[in-house]
């Protein structure tokens, strides 16, 4: 499993180098891009592509030539094989056929997110790539609001701001975030505040590129409430006579949401 650049060309490890060159055979996402960046190396090594929707057929194949003796370096379009890329199922293939896999470690922009964030990295979740419908999102966003680790997600440059925006409804807008863009490259970008801070900048400065963003953990009085069901308690509290506003502020109380927000889902409960 060899790493390569995200973006310099100069993170290729000498390790790397050396195994791409010694490998009977390169498995790769897009053989186009793997080829430029072997020419530039003056490396020659046989490519054969393995991607998502090619990786069942492909992965007996891949085991056959191992278990004949075969050296196959696995490397993605870009960063580590296996991280929200292809390569999980033919390591675990392998590891079912008694093959030995190694780690040939090197770039991925979830670390080089988590390095320069500045926000815990003691513990973090990885979550990839929200999903791109706006119901699935905000399902998987409402999921994560009390989640209490740093999270890290993939976004595109297109959907960024709609994530934003769903972010800080569900976050809430003084959660702290961070976009990390076009990471190691020559228009690199590290832009840190609250997520609705990110909003108003993104919303006026169209992001281009890859994203990477990484958002700060809920609070412990966040954490706290995340087994209460807002619906539900609000729901309680309207039947034993409170407005709605009283009953948002006081679940907010219980679970230490912001009481604005808690009453802005508390309008879309009663619709």
């Amino acid at each position: 499993m060899v790493a390569t650049p995200i973006g310099n060309r100069e993170d290729l490890s000498a390790r790397a180098l050396s195994v791409l060159r010694e490998a009977d055979l390169i498995a790769c996402e897009d053989t186009r891009r793997t080829g430029r960046l072997l020419a530039e190396h003056g490396i020659h090594t046989p490519m054969l592509s393995y991607f998502e929707h090619n990786e069942e057929r492909r992965a007996p194949e891949l085991i056959s030539r191992l278990q004949a003796g075969a050296t196959v370096a696995l490397v993605t379009d870009a960063g580590t094989p296996g991280i929200s890329d292809p390569g999980y199922r033919l390591v675990r293939a392998a590891h079912d056929a008694g093959v030995p896999v190694r780690a040939v470690p090197g770039p991925s922009a979830v670390i080089a997110a988590l390095s320069i964030a500045g926000l815990p990295t003691d513990r973090f979740v990885f979550e990839g790539f929200l999903p791109a419908r706006e119901g699935d999102r905000r399902r998987r966003l409402e999921g994560l609001r009390h989640e209490p680790r740093t999270i890290v997600l993939y976004e595109t440059a297109r959907r960024l701001v709609d994530s934003l925006a769903a972010m800080a409804s569900i976050f809430g807008a003084d959660r702290r975030g961070v976009v990390v863009r076009e990471a190691t490259k020559i228009h690199e970008e590290t832009r840190s505040d609250a997520l609705g801070g990110l909003l108003d900048y993104f919303r006026t400065h169209p992001p281009l590129g890859e994203v990477t963003l990484v958002v700060a953990g809920a609070s412990e009085a966040e954490a706290a409430g995340g087994g209460l069901d807002e619906a539900a308690a609000i729901a309680v509290l309207r039947e034993a006579g409170l407005s709605l506003k009283d009953a948002s502020a006081a679940v907010a109380k219980l679970t230490g949401a912001r009481r604005r927000e808690v009453y802005q889902r508390a309008l879309s409960f009663k619709h």
